[in-house]
């Protein structure tokens, strides 16, 4: 009876531990690790929304949800093949033709990316199947979309998310990169982490420079996970600089007259990201993205969520 109550106990330690194992509460941290075998899969619901707001009047609202399937491919000691299929997009309006078209070309795109053994992305492996895919329908969309203005030069900018390896995993896979935004760190509760990285400026020039805020918000032992949140922001004037260097590039073939650089209006570029993370896998259980652009007092908002099913 003795034995059997001691392997009882022993059984568990070892799933509290199983469940928390990233979860460190002698020292109030968290690490964000992916523990992950092959053939694991997650299934998650993922839902954008942009909008505009002018003082009280909210305008240009867009809404659409899809679905994407994570597999484990493979596994080893010091890496992960992780395939990200996506299906089964739904746009809630009628009248924007240009999204519905754009989303329909992705219906069963899957994105392969090789990740490091704590789940930090290295790359995307099938980046050259994705840009031929996309450029292929870019070509379907010239045609079919011909009699909207300045068709080209919304899709030759659209392209360019496209255009190499680089700007793929920049661009294109947006909210993978949101999904993992925190693995590979180690967290304190409580502690403001601040950094600054170069974010690629999707107009070609040099990338931007970003401050970055990260925080351990909240611990839940009992149910083993935790929430993480980090604030980014984009360097104004080098925003500034290069929306205006495009608009000039951009304003003979799109007919637009510009004010001097000197008058200008300032941008603002800022993203918050939070997210509820299992302590003992690494597996998001959501992520809420908010990213505000503010231009002569009009604030941009694109939001994405990403739920578990």
């Amino acid at each position: 009876m003795f034995l059997k109550t001691v392997k009882i106990f022993l059984s568990l330690i070892l799933f509290a531990f199983s469940t928390v194992g990233q979860i460190n509460m002698e020292d109030s941290t968290v690490q964000v690790v992916g523990y992950w075998y092959k053939g694991d899969t997650q299934s998650y619901t993922i839902s954008d929304e942009k909008y505009k707001v002018n003082g009280t009047d909210t305008t240009d609202r867009s809404f659409f949800t899809y679905d994407v399937d994570i597999l484990i491919k493979d596994s080893t000691a010091d890496s992960y093949t992780i395939e990200w299929k996506y299906s089964n997009y739904k746009i809630d309006s009628s009248e924007n033709v240009f999204l519905k078209k754009i989303l329909s070309i992705f219906q069963d795109l899957s994105v392969e990316m090789k990740m490091n053994e704590m789940g930090g992305i290295i790359e995307v492996i099938n980046w050259k199947q994705i840009q031929e895919y996309a450029n292929n329908a870019f070509e379907v969309l010239k045609k079919e979309l011909k009699n909207i203005p300045n068709i080209d030069a919304v899709l030759q900018q659209a392209k360019h998310s496209f255009s190499s390896q680089e700007a793929i995993q920049a661009n294109a896979i947006k909210d993978a990169i949101q999904y993992y935004n925190y693995h590979g760190g180690k967290y304190k509760l409580g502690e403001t982490l601040t950094s600054n990285l170069q974010l690629q400026n999707n107009y070609g020039g040099p990338p931007f420079d970003t401050d970055i805020q990260v925080v351990l918000d909240e611990i839940n032992l009992e149910e083993g996970n935790a929430i993480l949140k980090m604030f980014q922001s984009v360097d104004s004037k080098q925003l500034t600089d290069a929306t205006y260097d495009y608009l000039v590039k951009m304003s003979k073939s799109m007919d637009l007259e510009l004010p001097p650089r000197d008058v200008f209006p300032p941008l603002k570029n800022e993203t918050f990201t939070g997210s509820r993370i299992h302590g003992g896998t690494g597996w998001v259980i959501y992520s809420i993205e908010t990213k505000e652009v503010i231009a002569e007092g009009i604030q941009n908002i694109e939001e994405r969520i990403i739920m578990l099913k």
